[in-house]
């Protein structure tokens, strides 16, 4: 602990010292704003303002799968090319077109389609700050390097305890379409931060410019896909839960406050629970701690299932938040070191996962609803973050060293 104290002020100085780093902080802080407070309501939105029906609603995350593609190719010209920034602008443009084509659809096949063709590159944009600022620790080594990247990461989960408040109440006051026009400008604000920054051509220490890397083969890979699988299925929960917590509580006449209030303290939670992940990670081990926050996904589901109060909904959300304090923290981190080689394509593949887990959850999610309808639905993201938990373990015991 005493270590984590005397690094951590070094670590905030290197952020607010270095452009790249200070962008990418606010950067990551518009964009969980903006998806944090349209993601909770997606849903809704179909079935409120477009005539969907519950199933088709939670079908809708399957476009997502088209994520997983779109950032594997981001990732790989990437690394093909070293430059970080300029598919980050692109990525970010492409999201800002897809929020708002959403916001103004009139049918409903608009939003699948804006959502499979569109929206699967915008989530590329993250990966690409993370790839560059690992270009830039690499150029320039820094003993606080893992609280950098903490620091930078954090800022994304301050965005996600804003954003289901402040999304909850402008759909409240201006109407659902109004909210995803504000999540279209958010998306489009992460290009301020970082101005004309242009991506790192030349190492500063030697003079040599970093030389692209495509050379992964699947076997190579095989880690880092594991370890994304399995993160996928502990994912799987979050779409349910913003799928259909929020019809949930609409149906049991929740004030719309109290709907954020439950929706926002999962952030929160990670918020604070990230720092104190990264200092038990040094002990444990990464993937160590991610087997314990997968048997708290699993903890948390039930709950959603079964406790049918807000105050059971908050004690599952203060769980999910235990959940992402570890995943959310750690994650890049680790799929960068199972693919230090091609950075920028293990990070896009993981940062991708999430929308791999939507369509997953969506289906899950869809299909179960009409069988065991609301809450049941959510024992089965329960199942599948047990199983994660297992092969969670057992990769740890494959890879045969630390993570």
């Amino acid at each position: 602990m005493t270590d984590q104290l005397t690094r951590s002020p070094s670590a905030l100085r290197v952020v607010l010292g270095t452009p790249l780093y200070r962008g990418a902080t606010l950067a990551l802080f518009f964009s969980g704003l903006g998806f944090s407070a349209a993601a909770p309501h997606i849903a809704r939105f179909l079935v409120e303002d477009l005539g969907s029906s519950l199933t088709v609603a939670g079908l809708y995350y399957l476009t997502n799968l088209t994520a997983l593609g779109a950032g594997y190719l981001v990732g790989r010209r990437s690394d093909h090319t070293g430059r970080r920034l300029g598919p980050f602008r692109l990525c970010a443009v492409a999201g800002f077109l897809g929020w708002l084509g959403i916001a103004f659809s009139t049918e409903l096949w608009m939003p699948f389609a804006i959502s499979a063709l569109v929206l699967g590159f915008a989530g590329a944009a993250t990966s690409q700050l993370f790839a560059a600022i690992h270009d830039e620790l690499q150029a320039n080594p820094s003993p606080a390097g893992d609280g950098v990247i903490s620091y930078v990461r954090m800022s994304l989960t301050l965005g996600w305890v804003i954003g289901p408040v402040a999304g909850s109440f402008l759909g409240a006051q201006l109407g659902l379409r109004a909210m995803l026009m504000a999540t279209a400008v958010c998306t489009l604000a992460q290009l301020l931060p970082l101005g004309t920054l242009r991506d790192r051509t030349r190492n500063t220490a030697t003079g040599i410019a970093p030389t692209p890397n495509t050379q992964v083969s699947l076997k190579t890979m095989w880690p880092l896909l594991a370890f994304t699988g399995l993160y996928i299925l502990v994912y799987a929960g979050e779409p349910i839960k913003y799928a259909y917590l929020p019809i949930y509580m609409n149906d049991h006449q929740y004030p719309p406050t109290l709907g954020g209030i439950i929706i926002g303290i999962q952030p929160l939670v990670e918020l604070i629970l990230m720092p104190v992940a990264a200092v038990l990670a040094r002990r444990t081990g990464m993937l160590n701690l991610m087997f314990l926050g997968a048997l708290f996904g699993v903890g948390a589901n039930v709950l959603f299932a079964l406790s049918g109060s807000p105050v059971g909904l908050l004690i599952a959300q203060v769980l999910m938040g235990g959940v992402w304090g570890i995943f959310a923290g750690l994650g890049i981190i680790v799929a960068q070191r199972l693919l230090p080689q091609a950075v920028a394509t293990a990070s896009a593949i993981f940062i991708s996962a999430p929308a791999v887990s939507s369509a997953l959850g969506g289906l899950v999610g869809g299909l179960g609803v009409g069988v065991v309808g609301l809450p049941l639905v959510f024992l089965a993201p329960s199942a599948l973050a047990l199983v994660a938990a297992g092969g969670l373990y057992a990769l740890q015991l494959r890879l045969g060293r630390r993570i």
